[in-house]
């Protein structure tokens, strides 16, 4: 069975600097829009009234009761029974192909900080959060625990580790011990895999894990994966084959390209039937903004 091979990484000052301005962007956001979408996708809305609590930072601005509020000075909401703690439990499949990226910024880059920024949103709104890294050279859980600086010191062992070798090649079989994670996560969890979801068949017991947990998956797309750059012939890095490979852009490869691609999005979509449980963003977007629209979605369907 893999095994941790990576002790706990303290945190470098380039990963701090990451995890600071990480945590500004969702802190804005909260205080905006993003933490009411956010409880309301991960909770829902409860349908039965359950006390009047005092409000604090983080809870949903639309539940705050006016009429307690004003007759006592200080802000108070409404509680629902509905309301239930949430285990985020957020599975990094490090791939080697995430190490790819045409415009300066690497998917794996990109996906580690979609990772963190739902990590701090689940710190702010006082949920608890875990996370399976798994790469080629073994995997690592960390159980879920509650709290600003434990999430924050989880965020950080995650986006300062470093890259799986290219020389380590895609694994075998499934770098995700799935099996061993169903006895750690509690059922009913949040679980969010996020991974570059190559073509191929779901997981052994995917369809158990999906009625255990509600499952989400994310990925990040390069745009040379969208289409590939037309013009004359050119070189690039392949990090799964570890070497230069020439691109000709003929019609032939631009076919082939865009049979694979066809094939990913397939097994994407069957992995995550629900368009509410699945999100493809692009290095070239705002990932925050993503997020934001993803938990938007969400919330109008409750609303419906």
């Amino acid at each position: 069975m893999p095994s941790s091979s990576q002790p706990p990484l303290r945190a470098d000052t380039q990963t701090l600097a990451v995890l600071r301005r990480l945590e500004w962007r969702v802190r804005g956001a909260v205080e905006s829009v993003l933490s009411g979408e956010y409880r309301s996708a991960f909770r829902g809305r409860g349908m039965e009234f359950d006390q009047v609590v005092k409000y604090e930072f983080g809870d949903d601005v639309r539940d705050i009761d006016w009429n307690v509020t004003a007759r006592l000075g200080e802000p108070y909401r409404k509680k629902f029974v509905e309301e239930r703690e949430i285990t985020l439990f957020v599975v990094f499949e490090d791939r080697p192909s995430l190490q790819f990226g045409s415009s300066g910024i690497s998917k794996r880059e990109a996906l580690l900080e979609l990772a963190g920024l739902v990590m701090l949103l689940g710190a702010v709104n006082r949920d608890r959060v875990g996370f399976l890294y798994a790469s080629p050279e073994g995997h690592e859980f960390r159980p879920p625990v509650r709290g600003r600086g434990r999430i924050h010191r989880l965020a950080s062992s995650l986006i300062g580790r470093p890259p799986p070798a290219l020389t380590a090649g895609s694994p075998a079989g499934d770098a995700i011990p799935w099996r061993l994670l169903t006895n750690i996560a509690p059922r009913h969890s949040i679980l969010l895999w996020l991974s570059d979801f190559p073509p191929g068949d779901a997981p052994e017991g995917w369809a158990v894990m999906q009625r255990r947990y509600k499952t989400m998956g994310f990925r990040i797309e390069d745009p040379w994966e969208r289409e590939l750059p037309r013009g004359d012939d050119f070189a690039a890095y392949d990090p799964v084959s570890g070497r230069l490979v020439t691109l000709e852009g003929s019609t032939a490869e631009r076919a082939a390209h865009q049979a694979w691609r066809q094939r990913r999005d397939e097994t994407f979509e069957s992995l995550f039937p629900d368009p509410l449980s699945r999100l493809a963003v692009s290095t070239q977007d705002d990932r925050l903004d993503a997020l934001v629209a993803f938990f938007h979605a969400q919330m109008n369907r409750r609303s419906h």
